[in-house]
């Protein structure tokens, strides 16, 4: 299993600010991590620094992972490109470092579009979107921005443009989801993978 420390010239060379997610020793890890963890490696190249963080106990890594995976590998009306779009921009309001880079690289694979991960994380508002795709980051910048504002409006505006009301749940969840990993990676000064910057170029 590849850990992913490179150093990059100005990025900080940790995984996190907290010693506790220093040194995990994967082998020490159940067989079902160690399994997931190889899945990754064989994918990116690495084992996303997150997973190693919460990593230090698998309990939260357990919670962590499967909540990850039903929200953005599930059945869903959202494509993947879409909720890693709402990732992104999510990530972008907050200012998350760690979560703009893995996911704006996640953009720039699956969308097969270098750019459109740059404008994501710069202002999505000036990529040439669809409405829906304009809807939807509205409604998740909203969420993030001012949640008590959201209105029947802003879900009626959604249903106008084709979600359903399944589609709003799985927005809204998507989105909550980033401004809680946001809130953690900032919190522990959590750092991407080097790797992540070379994806999809």
């Amino acid at each position: 299993i590849i850990v992913n420390k490179g150093k990059a010239m100005s990025q900080p060379n940790h995984i996190s600010a907290l010693k506790i997610t220093d040194n995990i020793e994967i082998g020490k890890l159940k067989k079902e991590t160690q399994d997931y963890f190889k899945q990754c490696e064989d994918s990116l190249g690495f084992v996303p620094n997150v997973l190693l963080a919460y990593a230090h106990d698998e309990t939260k890594l357990d919670h962590f992972m499967g909540f990850y995976n039903h929200l953005m590998h599930g059945d869903s009306g959202l494509s993947k490109l879409e909720r890693e779009m709402i990732a992104v921009v999510v990530s972008s309001h907050n200012r998350c470092y760690y979560c703009m880079v893995s996911h704006s690289a996640a953009v720039r694979k699956i969308s097969k579009d270098p750019i459109l991960g740059e404008l994501l994380v710069m202002n999505y508002r000036a990529a040439d979107l669809s409405n829906r795709h304009l809807a939807m980051l509205n409604f998740a910048w909203k969420l993030t921005e001012n949640p008590d504002k959201i209105t029947d409006a802003d879900r009626e505006h959604l249903k106008d443009e084709g979600f359903d009301e399944h589609d709003i749940w799985d927005i809204s969840a998507v989105a909550s989801f980033y401004n809680m990993s946001n809130r953690m990676a900032s919190a522990i000064d959590l750092m991407p993978n080097t790797g992540y910057h070379q994806k999809a170029r």
